[in-house]
C-alpha cells in the first residue's frame, strides 16, 4: 500500500500523540522529546549531547507545514543533576510546551493529517519524512521516531 499524500496521525490523550488537533489557522503537533543531533557517536559523551526539546509543528487546514517552534530544555546531564521540582529540564519543558499551546486560538484536541516536512535545528532533524525499505514504505516522525504506515488510520509503532 503506498504512502499516503497526507498522513493520518490519530490523537490518544494516553499516549505520545496526546497533543495534536486543530486551532484557528490550522492543525497542530506537539511534543517534549529527548533527541540527539546528527552524525552523533556514543564517544562524544552522550548525556551531554541528548537534549530534551519542546516541539510545536503548525500546518494549514490542507496539511501543509506551515512552521516550528522547537526550544531546546536542556540536556540529560542536567536533568539528572536536578531531576525533581519546577526548575528541572523535563518540567521546564512541559510548562513551555503548555504556554505554547495555550497560545493557540480556538485549540481542540483531535485526529489530524498532515503532509511530509522536515527542518533541521542544533543538528536534530525534526519532521516526518517517508521512509522505505525492502518491506515498504512508511512515514517516520523525527525525533520521536514513531512510524505510521498501513491501514493509515493515524495509528503509530514505536
Amino acid at each position: 500500500m503506498a504512502v499516503p499524500e497526507v498522513i493520518p496521525i490519530a490523537y490518544d490523550p494516553n499516549q505520545r500523540s496526546g497533543a495534536v488537533g486543530r486551532y484557528a489557522e490550522g492543525q497542530f503537533l506537539a511534543s517534549v522529546t529527548y533527541a540527539f543531533p546528527q552524525g552523533f557517536r556514543p564517544a562524544d559523551g552522550w548525556e551531554e549531547q541528548k537534549r530534551l526539546y519542546t516541539v510545536l509543528h503548525t500546518f494549514d487546514a490542507a496539511g501543509r507545514y506551515r512552521d516550528s517552534e522547537i526550544w531546546c530544555a536542556g540536556t540529560w546531564a542536567e536533568q539528572q543533576r536536578a531531576p525533581h521540582g519546577d526548575d528541572s529540564v523535563l518540567s521546564q519543558a512541559r510548562i513551555h510546551l503548555a504556554k505554547l499551546l495555550r497560545a493557540l486560538p480556538r485549540r481542540s484536541y483531535t485526529d489530524i493529517a498532515v503532509r511530509p516536512f522536515q527542518r533541521t535545528v542544533d543538528g536534530v532533524l525534526f519532521g516526518l519524512l517517508i521512509e522505505e525499505d525492502e518491506d515498504g514504505s512508511w512515514a517516520e516522525l523525527y525525533p520521536d521516531r514513531y512510524a505510521f504506515g498501513p491501514p493509515w488510520d493515524g495509528t503509530y509503532d514505536s
